[in-house]
């Protein structure tokens, strides 16, 4: 379904497109990082601690990548990172 673009400027226009594709890729990073966090959860579940282990270092990693393009906060991915890393240490 096509949305009618309301503006006339030409670079009002290039700034919705730019700015429903930057939306597009925040939204692909985040769902990345679900999908990292929902495998880590799956892995403390089976009690496969190793696995949890590498898996919290990408989910850093993606995390920290994330707060330095603006996609997260930095208190909420530092909040997430809290939260994992204390499942972490309580399953082992």
């Amino acid at each position: 379904m096509e949305v009618k673009v309301l503006a006339n400027i030409k670079s009002a226009k290039k700034r919705i497109d730019i700015a429903r594709y930057r939306t597009e890729l925040n939204k692909s990073k985040k769902t990345e990082i679900k999908s990292y966090v929902k495998k880590f959860d799956s892995a403390i579940e089976n009690g496969n601690t190793e696995e949890a282990k590498e898996l919290i270092k990408v989910i850093d990693k993606k995390l920290k990548k994330a707060t330095h393009h603006n996609i997260l906060h930095k208190n909420a991915s530092s909040r997430k990172l809290s939260h994992l890393t204390k499942k972490l240490n309580k399953a082992i």
